[in-house]
């Protein structure tokens, strides 16, 4: 007991530490915290008014074109053009679009970083190391911690929703990015080498084109992990479908909690297999 007593009355600082260090960022690195939230904003307000200023039937044409040129099947296409009327149907349109506006967002920051970081990880063994147990964090910290730096730092409304479905998407395409780069076969490498390429030749047009399933699987994981913080992102004031889900939760409302629910279970169908890619 005298050692548990120890142990009690000599607590490690965690929770202090953090406050402190949130506490010197929020005070001295207010006006980048405003930059970023600025960028996140006009990037949230700019895929919203495309998904919502046309009308929806344009907006199902194009994903129903787009499925169609990832997949070239038909039978793909008549799923998600039936899929979308259906969210039509039930009159989840809007708050369709909004979780979509979320779930694009996260992809163009979470690619835009995480395929980078993942092809310098995949170059530097040392590198990709050290980043293992920080990408650990990352995905196994509860998202409800995330919340609270963000509220912070950002306030009430979409941007903290995104920063924390960011932080917790990331790892996936840094990680599939790594894998994919680092798989590329040696003798793929000599042979590019010994035929002249640069190290950005024989990135471009051997590593990236062999490591595309793989990119192409961390897009996929970035959209299901993101469609799975609509509900969080909707805690802290973001639109979406995470916001009837919320309220049939308060409110006990089977039968909100079900429609809602489901709907977002259709949409994370019809995103899957629109982007599904075998190699």
């Amino acid at each position: 007991m005298a050692v548990l007593d120890w142990l009690t009355d000599h607590k490690i600082p965690v929770g202090k530490a953090a406050k402190a260090v949130f506490g010197w960022m929020n005070e001295n690195l207010g006006p980048l915290f405003d930059a970023i939230s600025a960028m996140m904003e006009g990037l949230i307000a700019g895929i919203l008014w495309l998904l919502q200023t046309p009308h929806p039937l344009v907006i199902i044409a194009f994903f129903v074109g787009l499925t169609w040129a990832l997949q070239r099947n038909w039978k793909v296409c008549l799923g998600v053009f039936v899929g979308f009327l259906f969210i039509l149907n039930q009159g989840y349109w809007k708050p369709t679009t909004e979780s979509l506006t979320l779930i694009l967002s996260s992809c163009v920051v979470c690619m835009g970083l995480g395929v980078p970081i993942g092809i310098a990880a995949a170059h530097r063994p040392r590198l990709y190391s050290a980043m293992v147990p920080v990408l650990d964090l990352m995905q196994t910290l509860p998202t409800f911690v995330y919340l609270i730096p963000a509220i912070v730092f950002f306030g009430l409304g979409a941007v903290p929703g995104l920063i924390a479905t960011v932080i917790f998407v990331l790892p996936a395409p840094i990680r599939l990015t790594h894998l994919g780069v680092s798989s590329t076969p040696t003798a793929l490498l000599e042979a590019a080498t010994a035929f002249g390429a640069t190290p950005s030749q024989r990135l471009w047009k051997v590593e990236l084109p062999y490591a595309f399933p793989q990119i192409m699987a961390g897009l996929n994981q970035t959209i299901m992990l993101s469609l799975s913080m609509v509900v969080i992102a909707a805690l802290v004031g973001a639109n979406g479908l995470g916001v009837p889900v919320v309220r049939a939760l308060n409110s006990v409302n089977t039968a909100l909690g079900f429609e809602s629910g489901f709907i977002i279970v259709v949409v994370a169908i019809l995103l899957d297999r629109m982007l599904r890619v075998s190699r």
